[in-house]
């Protein structure tokens, strides 16, 4: 039985959000993880620009792996429930085949020093404004 159109173009959606090292670390990261703010993930991560951080994780999105949770200014990401037998599969390598890597076990270490700390974006009920009483996005922006 020939797959439809739209069931090719979500495969290759997702085989492209997998063949980013940088994606791979961000869902390894937040299987283990409840949720995090863009910020958080850049710190873990050591990825330096918030645009790339974003773009990376629009990408995880389109592909439906990843969820965003909008609280105020600040936005959330988790991962999505899979969708399907091919996307749970998918998930089930991220969870048993890149636990060996070096580069996710650091991303490990930094998460909970993150998480230990508190992030860098208050709880939602928390949110903090700035000196002209405008609440202020994740890190500050």
């Amino acid at each position: 039985m020939p797959m439809t159109e739209s069931a090719v173009d979500r495969v290759d959606r997702l085989f492209r959000a997998f063949s980013d090292r940088t994606r791979l670390r961000i869902l390894c990261l937040l299987q283990k993880q409840i949720e995090l703010c863009v910020g958080d993930i850049m710190t873990i991560l050591e990825i330096d620009h918030q645009p790339k951080a974003s773009q990376h994780l629009a990408i995880l999105r389109k592909a439906g792996l990843v969820t965003v949770r909008k609280a105020g200014l600040w936005c959330y990401y988790s991962m999505a429930p899979a969708q399907g037998a091919f996307h749970r599969k998918l998930l089930e390598c991220v969870a048993c085949c890149f636990s060996e890597v070096p580069q996710i076990r650091a991303d490990e270490i930094r998460a909970r020093k993150v998480k230990k700390t508190g992030g860098c974006c208050p709880p939602p009920h928390k949110a903090k404004s700035s000196e002209d009483g405008n609440p202020r996005g994740c890190c500050g922006r």
